[in-house]
Parts: structure tokens; sequence; C-alpha cells
């Protein structure tokens, strides 16, 4: 399946330069992002997304 996404001028900069800092095609970098998106427990990511809404609870409270 192809994909095409839209990035920012400064994420696609970013997107490049982690690329060339990892020695691999900023194609590769995305792919690999993806896949490991995709196969990340469901409950890993419930787990660390409560961990940081608890740690910035407050924050969102102030900001309501």
């Amino acid at each position: 399946m192809k994909l095409a996404i839209d990035l920012s001028p400064e994420q696609a900069d970013c997107l490049h330069e982690r690329a060339k800092s990892l020695g691999v095609q900023p194609e590769e970098l995305a792919r690999a992002a993806v896949a490991d998106l995709l196969t990340t427990p469901e409950d890993e990511f419930l787990a660390a997304a409560e961990t940081v809404l608890q740690k910035n609870a407050e924050l969102y409270r102030r900001l309501a």
C-alpha cells in the first residue's frame, strides 16, 4: 500500500535530519515509525498516555 502524507516544512526538515543522522532514507524512517506505531501493544500505549495525563493533570485543569 502506498500512502502520501503532507508534512509541514519544519516536520519535513526534522524527518530528513533524523534520517540522515541514522543513515537511512526519510521514507525508510517514516515506514519504520509507522510500523512501530502499529506493532506497539495497545496496553503499553494506554499506560504511557495515562502517565502523561496524570503528570500534566494540573496544567490541563488550569488551561481548561
